[in-house]
């Protein structure tokens, strides 16, 4: 399977005073652990999720050697100002408003909020439209962007990445099917799969077919009006499975867990395809000088525990990555 894996970590979230004093006497030393300051906040992230996400307590603390490598005008503003693409309606589980009618939650704003800790800011959200998210990184009006969006060559040429999540499609099926996606087209053989037009899930899934006819085999592709004309086709067994973005299932599956027909995921695949592992980025304006603490925040969570709660606490355990990459390779331009 092409999609990032990552191997288990084991480690607290907890810091004693001891190893911060151990971190900051060796802060010199470039192989040394960022040093953190005895500053902790408690982070709450799946607050006011409808559901979807257990609400949970994350200590994090000021990481001294990352905050000073912020940009001198974010730093004195006292506040990290995050885009939320989410306007209209939302996309849960990764950005909507929460069951309180005020709250940006979802699996995005807690990330931000779990940087902005590191920081030692404040986190501000601005919501927007998709359009009007690049908008507010490119006028300023906010410091980052975090919308799933995906790390591709094309928008490299006008922003910065830090990467923090697989951009990960998924196969879902009823909890009583045994079936398992394991990466290889061949395995899809005999299946019906409900697909959305005009996606890039629909263009891996046409190619797959082609190949399957082409070797004698056969693989059908069921379209539906929306998401509960394709569920009522998958709960009746008119299609094996649904191919679509893994937080979408991801979300669905948390929908139907208590009803008649609760639904899994059989597996996963790079949004990117076979050749190369797509990436879900902070996005930052270029040369803003923000991308790199941006990953040596993540990087900090990573290592420190917060990252796997965080990823937990919405069902998305199946899009870790091992380390947060500033500008990896991203989608090619010949595949935008």
């Amino acid at each position: 399977m092409s999609s990032p894996q990552r191997l288990t970590r084991i480690g607290g979230a907890v810091i004693t005073a001891a190893l911060i004093a151990g971190l900051a006497a060796c802060a010199a030393d470039p192989s040394a652990e960022p040093a953190s300051s005895d500053t902790n906040s408690t982070v709450t992230i799946g607050a006011f999720s409808n559901g979807v996400a257990t609400e949970t307590s994350v200590e994090v603390p000021v990481v001294e050697d990352i905050r000073s490598t912020l940009p001198k005008e974010v730093l004195d503003s006292g506040k990290l100002v995050i885009g939320i693409g989410d306007l209209p309606s939302g996309f849960p589980p990764l950005a909507y408003v929460g069951d309180d009618d005020e709250t940006e939650t979802g699996s995005e704003s807690d990330l931000g909020r779990l940087v902005a800790a590191v920081f030692g800011l404040q986190p501000e959200f601005k919501p927007s439209t998709w359009d009007n998210l690049f908008v507010g990184i490119d006028t300023g009006a906010t410091n980052v962007g975090l919308s799933n969006i995906t790390d591709t060559e094309k928008r490299k040429e006008k922003y910065d990445f830090a990467s923090y999540r697989g951009d990960n499609l998924g196969f879902e099926v009823l909890k009583s099917n045994d079936w398992e996606f394991d990466g290889d087209y061949e395995n899809l053989d005999g299946l019906t799969v409900a697909v959305g037009a005009g996606t890039n899930q629909e263009k891996l899934l046409l190619a797959w077919q082609e190949k399957l006819q082409a070797e004698g085999k056969s693989l059908e592709i069921s379209y539906f009006a929306d998401s509960n004309s394709t569920y009522l086709a998958l709960n009746s067994g008119q299609i094996d499975a649904y191919f679509t973005p893994n937080p979408g299932i991801a979300y669905h599956v948390s929908q139907t867990a208590d009803s008649a027909d609760p639904t899994r995921n059989a597996g996963t695949f790079s949004g990117a395809g076979e050749t190369l592992d797509g990436l879900i980025a902070a996005t930052v304006k270029k040369d803003s000088g923000l991308a790199e603490p941006f990953a040596a925040a993540i990087n900090y969570l990573i290592e420190n525990g917060q990252y796997d709660t965080w990823l937990a606490t919405w069902g998305l355990e199946n899009e870790a990555v091992e380390k947060s990459l500033v500008n990896p390779p991203g989608l090619p331009l010949d595949n935008q």
